[in-house]
């Protein structure tokens, strides 16, 4: 006997049933901060079903919109899953889909596990990696017995910094030092980043 999936029954794709339920369950989305944990826990459920890749992100309600953001985590095999459920999206007013975490303009301070950097404190070098670019990321505080942590918010300033895609799609080695490292002279501010990363990828095209 044929077992049919769950998509075949319905007649609709898992991006088709994640949008349906999200439309059913918009106003407790939308205002998500009446119970956070039980909403944001049912949401990871039904995103999962298009991909255990995938994540999310809220942005701050502005002019009455909130921004949706759909992530794959760094997980570049589940970009094509992120491009699928964005180019689905139905036409919500209150929303604006966001497909991979974005470039930050503005760039924020950061505390994980009890340690914290101050992004003005954050400075790189770049380096030319193949057909990508590589980065020395120079943390305040940084050391090799909390590597792991200091990693850590290494990679979330680059993903504010880049953005998703380009991080995942563009960056090739990092490596996170302090900056009483020898390799810091010449290191640069991180807000000087996108624009020097841009800069050399134009001049690469001409």
């Amino acid at each position: 006997m044929a077992i049919l999936s769950q998509s075949s029954v319905s007649g609709k794709t898992p991006e088709q049933q994640f949008w349906t339920w999200f439309q059913k369950n918009e106003d407790l989305l939308f205002n998500y901060d009446k119970d956070r944990e039980k909403i944001f826990s049912k949401l990871s459920r039904e995103i999962h079903k298009v991909s255990p890749e995938l994540t999310f992100e809220f942005g701050p309600i502005d002019n009455g919109k909130r921004e949706f953001v759909i992530t794959a985590g760094g997980a570049i095999k589940a970009f094509p899953v992120v491009e699928s459920l964005f180019q689905s999206a139905p036409g919500l007013k209150r929303w604006i889909w966001v497909k991979f975490r974005p470039r930050r303009s503005s760039l924020h301070d950061l505390e994980y596990d009890g340690k914290a950097v101050a992004v003005k404190d954050v400075y790189y070098k770049m380096f030319k990696d193949g057909e990508k670019i590589g980065l020395m990321l120079f943390l305040d505080g940084y050391n090799e017995i909390e590597e792991t942590t200091y990693g850590q918010m290494g990679y979330l300033f680059l993903d504010e910094a880049l953005g998703e895609y380009d991080m995942e799609t563009k960056v090739g080695f990092v490596e996170f030092h302090d900056p009483d490292s020898k390799y810091f002279a010449g290191a640069r501010p991180l807000s000087e980043l996108a624009e020097h990363f841009d800069e050399y990828f134009r001049d690469r095209k001409e």
